[in-house]
This record gives C-alpha cells, sequence and structure tokens, in this order.
C-alpha cells in the first residue's frame, strides 16, 4: 500500500514537472521570439534598396486576424458559444486601447532600443495601479507602492542614461529619443486602462476568456482595417510585403507567435497560478533584453547595467513576497502577476 502511494506521488510529481516544463517552454519560446521579431521587422532594412517597414498598424491587424480565428475555433471545439457575453462597446473599448498600445509599442522601436522598449513596459504597476484606483477602487499596501518606484527608478535610469551608438534608424543623432519615451509613456498609460477594464468585465459577467478574446480582437481587426484605409497605408504595407517575401515570413511567423503565447499564457496560469506566471514572465523579459543586446549589438551603459538589477531584483521581490493566490473556478477572472493585469496580449 505504501509503495502504491509513493509511486502515485513520484507520478504527480513526474507529471507537474514535465508540465512545468512545457509552460516555461512554450512562453519563453514563443514571447522571446515575438520580442526579437518585432525589433528585427521595425528596426532593420530589408532588400537591396535597404527599406525599412514603417506600417505599425498592418502588424497590429496581422496579429488580431490570427488571434480571432484560432479563438473562435477554440470555443466551437469546446462547444462554447459565440454570443456576445456584455455589451458591444465594452468589447470595443478594450479593443481600441489595446489597439494604441500595441501601436504606440511598435512605434517607440523607431526611436528607442528594444531593450529600453522592453525595460519600460516593467513600469506598467504605477499606472495599473492609478487605474486600478479609478475603475475598481481598489486599494493597496504600502510596499506595493515602494516596489513600483523602485521599479520606475531603474527604468528611468535606464533610459536616462543610454550607452553612445546605440541610435535607431529613424533616430539619427537622437533628436526624437524623446518621441520613443512618449510613445512608451503612452503604451504604459494605454496598458494600464486595457488590463483593468478587462478585469473589470471578467468580474460583471460569466464571461469565458476565449470569448473576450475573440470579441476583443474582432474589433481590433474591423478597427485597425479602417484606420489602413484612413491613412491609405493598406495597399504599401501589402505591396512591401509582395517585395519582400521575407518580412511575409517575419510577420506571418509574429502573428503565430503571438497567438501561440496566448495558449500557453492560460495553460501556465491555470495549472501553475498567479505567481509562477509572474516570475516565468519577468525572466523572459530578462532573457529577451540580454538576446536582443546580443543578437542587434545594443550596448549597454553601467548606468544601464544598474537600472536594470534594480528592476529586475524588485520584480523578482514582488514575485516571492506575494502570497499564492487561493484557486478560482474557471469562470472567474485569471490573474497574472501584475494587479489587475489579466493576461498580455502583444
Amino acid at each position: 500500500m505504501a509503495e502504491s502511494a509513493s509511486s502515485l506521488s513520484g507520478d504527480w510529481r513526474h507529471n507537474k514537472l514535465l508540465k512545468g516544463v512545457f509552460a516555461v517552454t512554450g512562453i519563453m519560446v514563443t514571447l522571446v521570439t515575438y520580442g526579437i521579431l518585432q525589433e528585427k521587422i521595425m528596426r532593420v532594412p530589408y532588400g537591396v534598396n535597404q527599406e525599412y517597414f514603417k506600417y505599425s498598424l498592418f502588424l497590429v491587424f496581422c496579429n488580431r486576424i490570427t488571434t480571432s480565428a484560432v479563438s473562435a475555433g477554440a470555443l466551437l471545439a469546446s462547444n462554447k458559444a459565440l454570443h456576445r457575453v456584455a455589451p458591444i462597446y465594452k468589447y470595443c473599448l478594450v479593443s481600441v486601447t489595446n489597439i494604441l498600445t500595441t501601436t504606440c509599442q511598435y512605434e517607440a522601436l523607431k526611436y528607442v532600443s528594444f531593450p529600453v522598449q522592453t525595460l519600460s513596459k516593467c513600469a506598467k504597476m504605477i499606472p495599473v495601479m492609478v487605474w486600478g484606483t479609478l475603475i475598481m477602487q481598489k486599494r493597496y499596501q504600502g510596499y506595493d507602492y515602494l516596489l513600483a518606484f523602485l521599479v520606475t527608478l531603474g527604468c528611468s535610469i535606464f533610459i536616462l542614461y543610454p550607452a553612445e551608438f546605440d541610435m535607431s534608424p529613424y533616430n539619427r543623432g537622437g533628436e526624437n529619443t524623446v518621441w520613443g519615451i512618449l510613445l512608451m509613456i503612452g503604451y504604459l498609460g494605454f496598458d494600464g486602462f486595457t488590463s483593468t477594464f478587462q478585469d473589470k468585465m471578467f468580474k460583471s459577467y460569466d464571461m469565458e476568456i476565449h470569448n473576450q478574446i475573440f470579441y476583443t480582437t474582432l474589433c481590433s481587426c474591423v478597427l485597425s482595417l479602417t484606420g489602413l484605409f484612413v491613412q491609405g497605408h493598406l495597399i504599401p504595407a501589402v505591396e512591401f510585403v509582395y517585395r519582400h517575401n521575407d518580412c511575409f515570413f517575419d510577420i506571418a511567423l509574429l502573428s503565430t507567435v503571438a497567438t501561440a503565447s496566448q495558449f500557453f499564457i492560460s495553460y501556465t496560469i491555470r495549472n501553475f497560478g498567479a505567481l509562477t506566471f509572474a516570475t516565468i514572465m519577468t525572466t523572459r523579459q530578462l532573457v529577451s533584453i540580454m538576446l536582443s543586446c546580443l543578437w542587434f549589438a545594443h550596448p549597454v551603459s553601467s548606468e544601464q547595467w544598474i537600472g536594470a538589477v534594480v528592476v529586475f531584483g524588485s520584480l523578482y521581490t514582488k514575485s516571492f513576497l506575494r502570497k499564492a493566490p487561493q484557486k478560482t473556478s474557471s469562470s472567474e477572472p485569471v490573474q497574472n502577476g501584475d494587479s489587475n493585469n489579466v493576461k498580455e496580449i502583444p
């Protein structure tokens, strides 16, 4: 009997280990690949004429139409209804702010390096806390504010003390670096609102994760396509991709890994909880920055190393100090390690 119990315990630990390896590998591969691809598409020229891809909204459209199709398939495969649970304007509101978030993220790469952009994302704790107070009437403890301050301080050091000769091709001489900073501030503000409002929708309605993803990404497809028509960028973007087959491959792979990452995010949270997910995401950001510095030869100043240590040290401290959340039913909102942040949609 004891041997049988020991065998069952060993099998459980083995299965848990395999699931953990699967989750970590999936998140790291998809999101790190996503980060490298977005930098390559926006900062590396294509073809003999050295043309740069400039159509950020086209990337948003490709990502969203892929995710929308997959989420619809997931709902149908699980025999879940495709009908709306919340008013359509609420899905549209999430969609609009999510489009603005992603567009700011891509556009920022024209003016700042990927390591700066990625580390700046860590500072979203403050806008999330602000929106959480305004929308959800949440209250935060003193150590939350302290950790948010330390992360923001580290990000500020990283941005304000860049290494020399790390200029974007759109930013010769560094005169437009301020645009990169403003775009990242826009990213943080819009992203904080998006995740907070997503959380509010999950708590206000009996809503499946794929239901929200389907309708918000469907709205994003319509809005981003409309934006491309209004700006007159749809035809030039298609022509660019037609001229450069390697760009088409990069965009197709970007949309694929962005969509696949959603599966691994949901899988990890469902099986291991928010605490483990937060730690994996922090590690992913660190690995992405290190790979970007090696792959694209970004120089890093000593001040930036100090800023990075402050940021990631604070984030890991936050992960280890956070109490493990209680398990929730599948109909309840699923949160990652950041307050109010339901899930990250690239």
